[in-house]
């Protein structure tokens, strides 16, 4: 009997499904904002789609995480006017995987093809891939997120305007001891569900805040560490619903708590068995030339694409000092008050932690942004800016280390960017330009409790 981690291709995908007499299995693929979209396929239907592929409306690249359609937008690529057609869509059967909350039930990743992969979060990453297979490296990465958890559900917490929450535990506690033993139950469902659905858990323990966690997902190739990453945001979800809580990897949901982060921490390996190419036993740090030129070409793009790393309007509320997130493109060794945090090691564990994006991100944009930032730096032999010891908040940097400070800006620096459309294509720097001015537009509709409480009675 096959397991779903045995399936690497459409004859095992297809034995599977044979072995466990399923009538039908579940697909899904990631949208622009990490919104895992799918449904379920009836067994037919799914081997054919091993063969040859399927259709999926392409409005899924058209809309925004609440179904509003890119209006009023320069987004050509789907609309009224191309009337929404069918994109082609292709499974990948090595993404194989069980659902615990559905005995023997499957489900499989997909990603769209054709013209429509331009645009693809996945095929973007993949894109940025192809360049650092090119390059000669193989590229790795592990993410990390925070989230908090509460004792609601998504009806509460309507009900309930999203004030007034009930956190799953009252305090600031980091590190806990005993909130990890006193709930103990929901770590070790939570660990348990990571290792059944292939994203295991390196590590999670409570953070500062109530009801804070934060669960570092173990390291492994770059597209798998995506993946990962996308289901691990997408199933944890799923499992504290079905246990009548939420969630939320909102960037900052809170005034009075830090923001949430998605680090990501990477490294490159050279493809000819030779090691690591960040590692340097003789150099300060342990930093190679070639780890050098990674972190320039991170510093160096952070500014134009910052929009792929912080994709919402919130999360430039997180972005603030003192809040451990960075607030200029700067870079340290194990310095927690930088955007780039070099971690010396060893020839295994020689990486940087990207410090700059938010739990809201989407995996694949993020990872690809990063990424290819630190490729551009090696294949332009960029040198970083001085290394920042000490608080970095407290300290004045460069101009051109300086991030935008809405998504309005971060959108036309993203936009106006030739490195961006060399990395992702222009395709995908327009597009996604686009859905996060629109992004823009839509809050900026939206009376907010601050400017009721600000202007209605005084002004």
């Amino acid at each position: 009997m096959l397991t779903p981690r045995d399936v690497k291709t459409v004859a095992d995908a297809k034995k599977i499904v044979e072995e466990r007499q399923l009538t039908h299995v579940k697909v899904g693929l990631f949208d622009n904002d990490g919104v895992m979209r799918g449904k379920y396929m009836s067994k037919e239907k799914f081997f054919s789609s091993l063969d040859g592929g399927f259709a999926f409306c392409d409005v899924v690249l058209g809309w925004d995480s609440q179904d509003q359609l890119y209006e009023n937008t320069d987004v050509t690529f789907t609309g009224w006017h191309t009337g929404y057609p069918d994109a082609p869509v292709r499974v990948l059967p090595e993404s194989c995987r069980d659902i615990p909350f559905e005995p023997d039930m499957l489900l499989f990743l997909c990603e769209f093809d054709g013209k429509a992969a331009e645009i693809c979060p996945r095929n973007t990453l993949a894109r940025v891939l192809k360049k650092c297979d090119d390059l000669g490296f193989d590229a790795y990465a592990a993410f990390e997120y925070e989230f908090f958890m509460f004792n609601e559900t998504p009806h509460s917490a309507r009900e309930k305007n999203y004030r007034n929450l009930e956190p799953l535990s009252p305090g600031f506690f980091g590190y806990s001891m005993i909130r990890n033993s006193v709930h103990a139950d929901i770590y070790q469902e939570l660990l348990e569900l990571g290792e059944k659905m292939d994203f295991p858990i390196e590590g999670i323990h409570t953070e500062t805040g109530p009801g804070v966690l934060e669960a570092a997902l173990a390291v492994d190739s770059a597209q798998a560490a995506a993946d990962k990453a996308a289901l691990f945001k997408t199933f944890t979800k799923v499992w504290a619903q079905r246990r009548e809580m939420m969630a939320t990897f909102m960037a900052k949901w809170s005034n009075d708590y830090p923001g949430q982060s998605g680090h990501i921490h990477m490294s490159l390996r050279h493809k000819d068995g030779s090691g690591s190419a960040f590692y340097d036993a003789d150099q300060p740090m342990h930093m190679s030339k070639l780890q050098r030129h990674f972190i320039a070409g991170q510093q160096k793009l952070m500014p134009e694409l910052l929009a792929m790393m912080a994709q919402t309007v919130n999360a430039y509320s997180r972005l603030i000092p003192g809040f451990w997130a960075p607030t200029d493109a700067t870079w340290g060794c194990e310095n927690r008050t930088t955007a780039l945090r070099v971690i010396p090691g060893s020839d295994k564990s020689q990486r940087v932690e990207f410090r700059l994006g938010s739990a809201d991100a989407n995996p694949y944009i993020a990872l690809a942004a990063s990424l290819g930032a630190g490729l551009y730096g090696i294949e332009h032999q960029l040198e970083p800016d001085d290394m920042v010891t000490g608080n970095a908040y407290d300290q004045d940097h460069p101009p051109q280390l300086a991030l935008p400070r809405s998504i309005t800006e971060a959108a036309a620096a993203l936009r106006n960017s030739e490195a961006a459309s060399e990395l992702f294509g222009s395709e995908f720097v327009q597009h996604y330009a686009a859905s996060r001015e629109w992004e823009a537009r839509e809050h900026n509709k939206h009376i907010t409790d601050w400017e009721l409480q600000r202007y209605f009675e005084i002004i």
